[in-house]
């Protein structure tokens, strides 16, 4: 059995191009002029898969599926089966993954011995009740966010997991599966910046109305703006800052550009404080159609010693692409172009599954992150210009 400290290393070291050198000694040069000097992150191995895993796929309804089952053949799944009733998205998945079984029932999956891992990406709030009965049935369960919309479904989950041992994963993918993010939290949790203070996370998502379904407009399916775009947010929060309690200050949702979809949430914010440090999140789906991408997600990280900054889709009218990052601290100002950099999660998350260990996400700290959206969202103000 790999030592799970050692695996944990190596990982972040891989991940991050670092061959366990300090992050603050691999940045070390100093800005000279008033440009940033660039650097690229050294192209190392991605972790190795170490293990082969049987895993299903139950919920196609949003395209995440897609990054979520990729994360899990990366990290040594093997897909098995998977269940879905729409034609579209059944021939769309197949088309991918080839010749994947079609199980004729969730039933067919969750009571096959043999699958030890079910991902879902299904109708929000369907997630969490499939997650609670994968559980039960003795399988290991990796959801898209939003994983839970309401704080009943929160309780029924710990509860689950307590009475099961089986973990309940949400993949966060602007942390987990972004290059520039997973480099940011290798830097920070070297220290290249000191004790973090605050997280300032904003993410606009650019709408897309014609390509919705239903359940996209319907705040009791989707947990509304808070809950599912804003859990990505509230991950990082808790991530960055290594918080293990945690608080809403203050929040709002309002509707501000559909009037068509009244009881629809186009923006939110929040504020929170925890035992690591202090956090502002703001989303939105407000993207304007000239960017050229589907959202300008820029996170802030205030440390004691310096600051970074990410650009993880698009450096407005700067650099091409994405993954940039950008760290000043007390040696001088830098560019780190993060866009090779691999991504640990799929294949640590797939150990963890075999050695029942937590390397590729905390648990309570990813039920912490959902807690705290789904605390902001019921308690929230609504946001209004007149």
């Amino acid at each position: 059995m790999i030592d799970a400290d050692r695996r944990t290393l190596l990982g972040l070291g891989a991940a991050a191009g670092l061959s366990g050198l300090a992050a603050a000694d691999v940045f070390a040069q100093s800005a000279t002029r008033g440009d940033a000097p660039t650097e690229g992150a050294p192209a190392r191995p991605a972790p190795e898969a170490t293990y082969r895993v049987p895993f299903a796929v139950i919920g196609l309804d949003h395209n995440h599926i897609y990054s979520i089952t990729d994360a899990m053949i990366r990290g040594g799944g093997v897909l098995t089966a998977f269940y879905a009733s729409d034609p579209g998205q059944i021939a769309a998945f197949r088309k991918r993954y080839g010749d994947v079984k079609l199980a004729r029932s969730e039933d067919e999956i969750i009571d096959d011995r043999k699958i030890k891992l079910v991902c879902s990406a299904a109708i929000p709030a369907l997630r969490a009740p499939l997650g609670i009965k994968v559980m039960r049935a003795g399988k290991d369960y990796l959801s898209d966010k939003a994983a839970v919309v309401t704080l009943q479904q929160l309780a029924e989950v710990r509860q689950a997991i307590t009475e099961t041992g089986r973990k309940f994963g949400i993949l966060y993918s602007e942390r987990l599966e972004v290059p520039a993010a997973v480099m940011a939290g290798q830097l920070v949790h070297e220290g290249a910046i000191g004790r973090v203070i605050q997280t300032i996370n904003l993410a606009p998502h650019r709408l897309s109305a014609p390509s919705r379904p239903e359940w996209f407009w319907d705040t009791k399916r989707n947990g509304g703006i808070l809950t599912d775009v804003g859990s990505h947010q509230a991950d990082q929060f808790v991530y960055l800052t290594g918080s293990t309690r945690a608080e809403v200050v203050a929040s709002q949702v309002g509707n501000f550009g559909n009037p068509q979809h009244p009881d629809f949430q186009d923006f939110g914010d929040m504020m929170v404080h925890g035992d690591g440090g202090a956090g502002y999140v703001r989303v939105d789906w407000f993207t304007p159609d000239g960017l050229p991408t589907w959202g300008d997600g820029r996170l802030f990280i205030l440390g004691t010693e310096g600051y970074i900054e990410l650009r993880k889709y698009v450096d407005l009218v700067g650099r091409p692409g994405g993954n940039h990052l950008f760290i000043a601290d007390r040696k001088g100002a830098r560019y780190l172009d993060c866009s090779k950099v691999p991504l640990p999660f799929g294949p640590q998350f797939i150990a963890d599954i075999v050695e029942h260990t937590s390397i590729a996400q905390d648990q309570e700290g990813a039920l912490l992150a959902a807690e705290l959206v789904l605390t902001a969202t019921a308690s929230a103000k609504r946001a209004t210009t007149g």
